[in-house]
């Protein structure tokens, strides 16, 4: 695996003016009932989801951004009849397209063989489980591991580019090794590991601690200098401190001869199937979200509407708009994120604070690391409340 350094860099990307990644949902229709849907997807498609006219018109602005990575995901993609369409639309009008489909049988080799067709960048499925029975109880429905698995083996005989999405929570955070080793066979290009965010049907008792985050952070980090994969995390910007401090630790320790990574946002690195990363991203800056009835969001799991595609443009919502400046100001994170001399590279995950808070604001409660700076201003706050 190629170190950071050696990585094809990006162009600077201003989150302020673009976002690095752009998710639209296209509906919240599906045949699974997983556990922890941020979707609470349903069986039925919404009369009310955006036309696939109305989805041609969501690329025409997106494209306005630049070239953000445009990602189609659900409930699941491929309920709606125009999503191989819609993936040729967005792909002649220069953007880079993903999809997110459900593990079902509805991904047909005839529709996988028409989406490489049609130009999609990359397919990112979700496994949850080492085994079929792990994985489908977390999705609740038997057979969609081996769905999952086919299609990730259709795909790769395709040449399509895979990404594989797993949710650690406490249902499969100590099954960690084993999920390793079968992401290790499976030819990936990335691996993506969300951390619950307690909306839609998760529960905050679906949450591993801080510090089991830590545990996987730093097992994450050491299986990145071996991985044939790229390893990312979603809902969890502290990886990004952890990061830091194992590669500073490292340096000490003459074990590395890195530099330092900068602690700016907006610089990335190109994998070989054309699907950058950036460092920094995070709900509202980088990010954005589009829901199947045209809601623009910070992300899927803020669900905290800043308008509606259909009746506000895109872009300036997405520049001008008080929530998109606020979270994109981290100088205005409370508790101890604000506190934080990593809040530039990490900022925590704001909709885990406003899941758990109810303020997108606040430090992320599910972050184990204590800065220096909150740790003295807390000592300081105690000894005047014992004076007084």
């Amino acid at each position: 695996m190629p170190t950071p350094s050696a990585r094809p860099s990006l162009a600077d990307v201003d989150f302020a003016q673009a976002p690095f990644v752009v998710i639209w949902e296209t509906t919240q229709a599906c045949d699974l009932a997983c556990l922890h849907c941020r979707a609470s997807a349903v069986p039925r498609r919404d009369p009310r989801e955006l036309t696939t006219d109305e989805a041609k018109g969501l690329v025409d602005t997106i494209r306005r951004f630049g070239r953000p990575l445009f990602v189609l995901t659900g409930g699941d993609p491929l309920k709606r009849p125009d999503t191989v369409e819609i993936v040729r639309y967005g792909v002649a009008q220069g953007l880079r397209v993903a999809l997110t489909p459900s593990g079902t049988p509805l991904m047909t080799p005839a529709v996988l063989e028409a989406l490489v067709g049609a130009g999609l960048s990359r397919l990112a499925v979700s496994l949850d489980g080492a085994t079929a029975e792990q994985h489908d109880a977390f999705r609740g429905v038997a057979g969609s591991f081996d769905w999952t698995i086919r299609m990730l083996e259709a795909a790769r005989a395709l040449g399509l580019s895979t990404q594989i999405n797993t949710t650690i929570s406490r249902h499969n955070v100590h099954d960690l090794e084993r999920l390793i080793a079968l992401m290790e066979r499976l030819e990936i290009a990335l691996w993506s590991v969300f951390f619950i965010v307690p909306v839609g049907r998760a529960r905050p008792d679906d949450l591993t601690t801080a510090d089991e985050f830590e545990t996987v952070f730093n097992r994450l980090y050491d299986l990145s200098a071996s991985a044939p994969f790229d390893i990312k995390t979603t809902a969890a910007p502290h990886y990004r401190r952890v990061v830091m401090q194992r590669q500073r630790a490292e340096r000490r320790a003459g074990t590395r001869d890195e530099p330092p990574v900068p602690l700016t946002a907006g610089v990335g690195f190109s994998l070989p199937d054309g699907v950058g990363r950036a460092k920094g991203v995070n709900d509202g800056d980088g990010f954005l979200f589009i829901n199947h009835r045209g809601e623009i969001y910070p992300s899927g799991f803020l669900p905290l509407s800043a308008g509606n595609v259909r009746a506000d443009d895109l872009v300036e919502v997405y520049r001008t708009h008080s929530l998109f400046r606020a979270l994109r100001d981290r100088d205005r994170l409370k508790g101890k994120c604000g506190a934080c001399e990593f809040r530039s590279v990490c900022g925590g995950s704001r909709a885990r604070a406003y899941a758990m808070t109810g303020d997108p604001l606040e430090a992320d409660p599910m972050c184990a690391y204590i800065p220096p700076a909150w740790q003295r201003n807390q000592h300081l706050t105690s000894l005047s409340r014992a004076a007084s």
